[in-house]
């Protein structure tokens, strides 16, 4: 599906829509007031279609000063972002180059989002490492502090190094498994052997305990996946450092295809794709490329343009925006 229309019509916002209804949050902010049009108090988003080959329906709604409330089917949600494990959705916007340009966080985050759509049972690593490492953080500024003791750090010590081998784990299989996707995709975008890294190691409870005095002293555990980072590279570069903001954006997209790729692979229903501006900066032999490989991919994805002239192929559907309004194009 492409969605066309001159810039400021509202073709991200039709984009963000649809994030919102599938995963329970935006892609742009956590702010609900940003979500909601200037001087009213609330929003609401409905979406109507076909996931696994069951029909679903989805209504979340916002108020300023409340928690989203969503329904699935006719079912409310206890959290909106539950939406998440049910209705996968990858979403690529100009500022998702930060994936590959920018820190190491931004990677971790990344993945891990990656982890929880891909292996729901292991989603709530990446959360109950970072409680159990800011519950050791807090306990080393106590003894610090001259607060509390040796004793009420080691429970937490002892499950951050619990966790630390579960979270390394699911990441190295994460990025094995992603590897050979990406490197056939990034070689199709011409950009070159892909490849993807990651080298970290859990520590045991022997690394924390020898360095203990250097944690006490920076009141923050220096050893562990919260730490860590995944190199993402073609042509023996690592991108970040050496790539071309072309070259950053089709790493991104090589990322979300080979996620999508595996998806199918692991034959889960396939993941709606929400590509906003990704033609603008692609030569025509790489929009063409890129509208193939949706093709193959399967299931839907949504593009949007300024111009249809800017995908090379025909669309199965054109939706025209104009501010306020979007139709399907006669």
């Amino acid at each position: 599906m492409l969605v066309v229309g001159p810039n400021g019509a509202g073709k991200t916002n039709l984009l963000e829509s649809l994030h919102v209804a599938t995963q329970g949050f935006s892609p742009r902010t956590r702010n609900d007031s940003q979500l909601i049009r200037f001087g009213r108090q609330g929003a609401r988003v409905a979406v109507h279609g076909e996931h696994g080959g069951s029909l679903v329906a989805v209504e979340l709604v916002l108020k300023l000063g409340e928690a989203r409330r969503a329904r699935l089917n006719g079912a409310a949600l206890k959290a909106a972002e539950e939406l998440r494990s049910r209705l996968p959705t990858l979403v690529f916007t100009p500022d998702r180059l930060a994936v590959v340009k920018g820190g190491p966080a931004v990677r971790r985050a990344y993945f891990d989002r990656a982890l929880g759509r891909l292996f729901p049972g292991r989603a709530s690593v990446p959360t109950e490492y970072a409680s159990a490492l800011a519950q050791r953080n807090g306990a080393l500024r106590r003894l610090a502090a001259g607060y509390s003791s040796h004793e009420a750090v080691a429970p937490w010590t002892e499950r951050v190094v619990e966790l630390s081998a579960a979270l390394v784990s699911a990441r190295r299989e994460l990025v094995e498994l992603l590897s050979p996707s990406f490197a056939e995709l990034a070689n199709e975008l011409r950009l070159g052997r892909g490849e993807l890294g990651y080298d970290g190691a859990a520590p045991t409870r022997d690394d924390l305990d020898r360095r203990l005095e250097q944690d006490l002293a920076r009141g923050s555990t220096g050893a562990g996946p919260h730490l860590h980072d995944v190199a993402v590279r073609a042509g023996g570069r690592d991108l970040r450092s050496y790539g071309s903001q072309g070259e950053q954006r089709l790493a991104v997209l090589a990322l979300l295809l080979s996620e999508a790729d595996l998806f199918a692979q692991r034959r889960k229903p396939a993941p709606l794709l929400l590509l906003d501006d990704v033609l603008s900066e692609l030569d025509p032999e790489r929009r063409a490329l890129l509208a193939e490989r949706l093709r193959r991919v399967g299931g839907q994805a949504l593009l949007t343009a300024t111009a249809a002239s800017a995908l090379p192929v025909s669309p199965d559907q054109l939706i025209e925006v104009e501010p306020g309004h979007a139709r399907a194009a006669a």
